[in-house]
Parts: structure tokens; C-alpha cells; sequence
């Protein structure tokens, strides 16, 4: 698979199954070997297991996420989607606003990803950018 249509199949199985709390989902786009960062300065989960556990225990808090995925910005075999979710957890609101670098393989998995995102204790609607 390219990496430009990899990235667009990110983007879009991301908005989907993070809105329907869908781990499997997910975790179906990553490498059996994958390196996932989920913030700069937390250790990377390893595997598809540690992918499994992280979104698992990010879900599992999460209700009612309404997510908004930019359009991937791609070169070789890198690329970076920005998204903006509204939603609540633990029973507040909140709306996290971030930036997912990743790298593919060949078949279009992802081997690499780290991720970078700001939280803000509200409800919030993204200033004017392009999403889908």
C-alpha cells in the first residue's frame, strides 16, 4: 500500500472507531513490532499489545468522543494528521488537540508513531481548520 492512501486509512479508521470506542479497530493498523509514542515524554508501548493496552485504557475512561481528523501530510514513507476531539472522561469535559506522526511498512502498517496533544478541561470546537 502507498503511504499516502496508509495515512488516509489511518486518519479515517482512527475518527471511526475512536468515536464508536473501537480498540480492535485501531489497533489493526499497527505492525506486530510497532513503536508507539503517546507522549513525548512517557515510555513507547511495543507491539500491538502495547497498542491494545494504551488505547484500551484511553477508551475505557472516554465517552461520546467527537473526533476530527485533518487531511495527512506525506512524504515517503512518513506522514502527520492533526486531530481534535471533543469529549468526555472520567465524567468531565475535555477536548484534546493533537499532532500523530507515524511510519509505515510496506503493506501500509504502522511501525512507528509519536504523538503530541495538549488537553483542555472543556467541551471545545476546533478555530476554523480543516478537518474531516
Amino acid at each position: 500500500m502507498n503511504p499516502v492512501d496508509a495515512a488516509q486509512r489511518w486518519a479515517r479508521t482512527w475518527k471511526d472507531a475512536w468515536e464508536a470506542l473501537d480498540v480492535d479497530a485501531v489497533v489493526a493498523l499497527y505492525a506486530a513490532d510497532v513503536v508507539f509514542s503517546s507522549q513525548p515524554f512517557r515510555p513507547p508501548y511495543r507491539g500491538v499489545a502495547g497498542v491494545a493496552e494504551y488505547v484500551g485504557q484511553a477508551f475505557g475512561s472516554e465517552e461520546h468522543p467527537v473526533v476530527r481528523m485533518s487531511e495527512p501530510i506525506v512524504q515517503g514513507d512518513r506522514a502527520s494528521v492533526s486531530w481534535w476531539t471533543a469529549l468526555s472522561e472520567d465524567g468531565d469535559e475535555a477536548t484534546l488537540a493533537g499532532t500523530s506522526v507515524m511510519r509505515f511498512d510496506t503493506g501500509g502498517l504502522v511501525i512507528e508513531q509519536w504523538d503530541t496533544w495538549n488537553l483542555l478541561p472543556e467541551r471545545s470546537d476546533p478555530p476554523g481548520w480543516s478537518f474531516f
